[in-house]
């Protein structure tokens, strides 16, 4: 899905959303007129602060998506176009009001996936080697890993020399298990992601 038909369908989801709140807004009302006793400052009290936190939330969405953000069930993705190591692009992430990408369902994996790179995620077993981490802290779940099959290995080449694969990258973007494990200071592009609250 490009980003353009994207744009357009979160567009109508937000005003969808709207139009949903005029008529729980309305009902409401009449639910309140019924009962022979309104408080109708409350009432514009309440409309107002709704009003107020739908217009941040759209602001919001704007503003992501001129930068480059793409948005996908409560979150906001900026996929970079330059490569840097794990380190310097998790730097870069939190440099944004962010983080590298944690996937917690399979969906976001799909989500991910489409993009058809190879790029950083926010998995890492620096601290202790086969203890996978999200940048979060939260330890990996083993019900949302998507490892691909012999990964995580940190690989041993042919003579021997064993090479300390410490983070999380997706690699093999043909297949729905596509994660591997690859030295932190090899070049990568990456994925931030930052919530939605």
């Amino acid at each position: 899905m490009s980003g353009k038909k994207l744009y357009r369908l979160v567009g109508v989801s937000l005003g969808l959303l709207c139009i949903l709140q005029a008529a729980l807004n309305i009902s409401l009302r009449l639910a309140l007129y019924s009962s022979g006793a309104p408080d109708y400052d409350a009432v514009i009290r309440n409309l107002t602060e709704e009003r107020d936190q739908l217009k941040r939330k759209l602001n919001t969405f704007d503003h992501h998506t001129q930068e480059g953000w793409v948005y996908f069930r409560s979150s906001f993705y900026f996929i970079s176009s330059d490569k840097k190591s794990w380190g310097d692009s998790r730097d870069d992430c939190l440099q944004k009001g962010a983080d590298l990408v944690i996937i917690n369902s399979k969906e976001e994996n799909e989500f991910t996936r489409q993009f058809t790179r190879s790029f950083w995620i926010g998995l890492t077993d620096n601290e202790t080697e086969g203890t996978w981490k999200w940048v979060d802290g939260t330890l990996l779940n083993a019900t949302t890993s998507y490892w691909h099959p012999g990964e995580p290995n940190s690989y041993e080449n042919n003579i021997g020399v064993v090479a300390n694969e410490d983070c999380g990258e997706t690699m093999f973007n043909d297949f729905k298990d596509n994660w591997n494990d690859e030295q932190c200071s090899e070049l990568n592009i990456w994925i931030c992601e930052k919530s939605v609250a």
